[in-house]
């Protein structure tokens, strides 16, 4: 994902207020640790998700309260016409 310039520290500060409704949709998607860095010299952002067996995070993007987060975090990031964030898949190329 990737974000607009100047817009880290608002960023941050919604996340750091997350919405508990949302805390809570992804919380029963079966996500247990969810991360997301920052790379500042290029504003991308690389999000991480650990999920329990048997869950998976498809879903979310239909729930409401993602949509209405989607909506309220495109003026802060590059995203779709329909507000989901631009992502792209990454290879791995390294693990121990």
């Amino acid at each position: 994902m990737k974000l607009k310039p100047g817009c880290a520290a608002e960023y941050q500060r919604r996340h750091d207020e997350l919405w508990p409704a949302l805390r809570a949709a992804l919380r029963v998607a079966g996500i247990v640790d969810y991360s997301i860095f920052l790379d500042e010299p290029s504003l991308t952002l690389f999000a991480v998700q650990i999920l329990k067996d048997g869950h998976t995070a498809d879903r979310l993007p239909q729930l409401p309260i993602v949509r209405e987060w989607w909506e309220s975090m495109a003026p802060l990031m590059e995203t779709h016409p329909d507000h989901a964030p631009v992502c792209g898949p990454l290879r791995e190329v390294f693990r121990l």
